[in-house]
């Protein structure tokens, strides 16, 4: 995701959750164009949820009242046995068709497309003629076409840069833009598949359904409904794409179940954020390449194809002939065991004080770990686990250190060996 929320309206443990959010709002909260709301915009409503802008939506912020707010969501998704359910209705769904389907996204995304094998997926980089992030996306072989989820504040732009290069591709492909007439819910946490099999047909089998794949399914006995093992949280999940005139049949069903939880976007940031994933307009632009995001593995590694070949837009600036990563100037790293929170444009010093070397990109107060966590990026070469560094927050210098993450520990789910 790349939008941002509009106002802060949570306890201060996780305020800056949102407040980092809100001052890259202002220009998009500027725009006369009207707010789209999803087909659950009044489901939520009835929900206490608290609706604010977000990638030209209408999306719940949390949910009012005593089992809601951004803590309390946040815990619930971690808890053992539990799951939470997210709208993200706002992405944007596209189906590829035509023979040239694959060869033609190797040359606008860094991942191996044509290596998936029939519901395998993957997550990859979008990418501008200078090697710059333009999103990332969720791509899974549907077998007769390729699905594929983009950021909901990005698709528009993604689109036009699609078609330009479609443009000057002539092989045999289409772009089908799904729009608001399929609506996607992401189910997240330990207890989603118990969830999730409540909907799915008898006998299906997702305990040999491996993280990142997905298939297409009915759900509750509804045609034209897909599902893929994926998320944004670092736990088990599922994103399910289903028909506008089915989602809140399917909603109510999901929330039926007491294991289940409507979770608004302030949650999903700050579980993201301990799952050490990037969110697209904060950790991610088109001037940061693959390799200084520390995504270079989307690529495959060192003897990989697409390391050796290239082929995508920009593969020139990221690679050497030899598939080996060019030098960077800056990487991509977590920080903690600072006192308060860092937002975003804090200002990252060596140990001295005295040398700037970077700056914070995303940061908050951490609900698992109970104390503050960020990312941001430093000057290759300050960039190893354990260096000192120096934070600048409210004009005053607090220590803190380079980490690895994530944060906390991943759950994606693994099938049986």
């Amino acid at each position: 995701m790349n939008a941002v929320l509009p106002r802060t309206i949570i306890r201060a443990a996780t305020a800056p959750i949102l407040k980092q959010q809100q001052q890259r709002t202002l220009a998009a909260a500027a725009s006369s164009e009207p707010l789209v709301r999803t087909v659950l915009y009044d489901m939520h409503k009835e929900l206490g949820g608290d609706m604010v802008p977000f990638a030209g939506y209408e999306l719940p912020v949390l949910y009012k009242g005593d089992a809601g707010g951004v803590m309390k969501e946040h815990l619930w998704c971690r808890e053992e046995g539990k799951a939470a359910m997210f709208d993200v209705s706002h992405m944007g769904q596209i189906r590829w068709h035509g023979k040239d389907r694959a060869d033609f996204l190797e040359k606008v995304v860094v991942g191996d497309i044509k290596g998936l094998v029939p519901n395998s997926g993957l997550l990859s980089l979008i990418t501008n003629a200078d090697g710059g992030i333009i999103d990332d996306t969720v791509i899974v072989n549907a077998g007769d076409h390729i699905h594929m989820v983009v950021n909901g504040a990005c698709k528009h732009g993604d689109m036009k840069h699609f078609q330009e290069q479609l443009d000057d591709f002539g092989g045999d492909v289409t772009m089908e833009y799904l729009e608001d007439t399929m609506q996607l819910l992401a189910i997240q946490g330990q207890g989603a598949a118990a969830a999730m099999a409540k909907l799915l047909p008898d006998g299906f089998d997702l305990v040999n359904m491996g993280f990142m794949t997905g298939v297409d399914t009915t759900l509750m006995g509804i045609e034209g409904c897909r599902i893929t093992r994926c998320g944004y949280t670092g736990e088990d999940g599922f994103e399910i794409s289903m028909p506008a005139e089915s989602t809140e049949a399917i909603a109510s069903k999901i929330l039926e179940d007491p294991t289940v939880k409507p979770t608004g976007l302030g949650a999903r940031d700050s579980l993201r954020l301990e799952a050490g994933l990037c969110l697209y307009g904060n950790d991610l632009d088109g001037t940061t390449t693959p390799t200084m995001g520390v995504l270079g593995w989307t690529m495959g590694g060192p003897k990989s194809r697409r390391r050796l070949e290239g082929g995508f837009v920009g593969a020139e600036h990221v690679l050497t002939p030899e598939g080996k990563f060019k030098k960077v100037s800056k990487k991509r790293v977590g920080i903690i065991g600072m006192k308060a929170p860092a937002r975003d444009h804090t200002e990252i010093y060596d140990a001295t004080g005295e040398n700037l070397i970077g700056e914070i990109t995303s940061g908050t107060f951490s609900p698992c770990l109970k104390v503050p966590i960020a990312m941001g990026y430093v000057e290759t070469g300050n960039n190893k686990n354990g260096t000192d560094v120096m934070l600048k927050i409210r004009n005053k210098m607090q220590k803190a250190k380079v980490t690895k993450m994530p944060f906390v520990e991943s759950r994606y789910y693994r099938t049986p060996e």
